[in-house]
């Protein structure tokens, strides 16, 4: 069977999200791209973000060839001017935003005492301030229609650190601080905010490890299985549809790693 089967065939299908909209950023493809066609499988307009128009379009059609409704938008969630431009025009288009799930994130990896600051200053910025950046322009459209579902996806690491990691494990320790902050300051306006924290899923990212490093981190999972993208979708569906009295809390998608 192939990926893109097997994907499809985990897609289930209903109107619990149905007429809501559902930013999912950083999700041209990956995790992002899992989590946006499963709320669009649950009804919901997915709109999928990335830095080109093409990228976004891309995932768009991915979720529209399979029946769902999407649409793509350009954003850059390190440029404030970019992140409000993309919150305005889905605004005009679609005239409310019910859902944001902060997915975006990179990578620089090295031991703590070889890294330069300009690394540690891009994972911070693409990985925290950008939930700060685009949460803080999209809760206020929340805010005013008395409704959101906010999901900020963390990781393990931000609660466990790595070595090599120091950066990338500050940043996901801060969102999910930041997470339960929002989920305390906006919860009289009904809005929730909630974080997932994945373990070791399969990517594009994942995969080009060497074999000798997974069979590493296969050892410490109990369900003896990598974790797939629709894993962390199943989460985030779970807080964007049926959490409506959870808030500030994390959910941990890792095969029982850190139990």
């Amino acid at each position: 069977m192939s990926t893109q089967t097997m994907e499809e065939t985990k897609l289930v299908k209903s109107e619990l999200l149905k007429d809501q909209v559902a930013i999912v950023t950083g999700s041209g493809r990956g995790i992002g791209l899992a989590i946006a066609k499963r709320l669009a499988a649950a009804g919901a307009t997915a709109v999928i973000t990335d830095l080109t128009q093409e990228s976004a379009d891309a995932g768009a059609k991915e979720i529209t060839d399979l029946g769902f409704k999407a649409h793509g938008a350009v954003c850059n969630v390190t440029d404030v001017a970019s992140v409000e431009k993309m919150a305005e025009e889905i605004m005009a288009k679609f005239g409310k935003i019910n859902i944001l799930v902060n997915n975006a994130g990179i990578t620089k990896d090295t031991l703590f005492m070889r890294m330069k600051l300009e690394d540690w200053s891009a994972v911070i910025e693409t990985n925290l301030t950008s939930i700060f950046k685009v949460t803080q322009a999209v809760i206020k459209h929340m805010s005013k229609a008395n409704y959101g579902r906010i999901v900020n996806i963390a990781s393990v690491i931000g609660m466990h650190g790595n070595m090599g990691q120091a950066n990338y494990a500050a940043s996901k320790a801060g969102a999910i601080a930041l997470s339960k902050t929002i989920a305390k300051e906006y919860a009289s306006r009904n809005i929730t905010c909630n974080a997932v924290a994945p373990g070791f899923i399969d990517t594009a990212m994942t995969q080009k490890l060497k074999p000798e490093v997974k069979d590493q981190y296969m050892k410490f999972i109990p369900l003896g299985r990598f974790g797939q993208p629709e894993d962390v979708a199943e989460a985030v569906f779970f807080f964007a549809s049926g959490g409506s009295y959870v808030t500030g809390q994390t959910i941990v998608v890792d095969g029982g790693m850190f139990m």
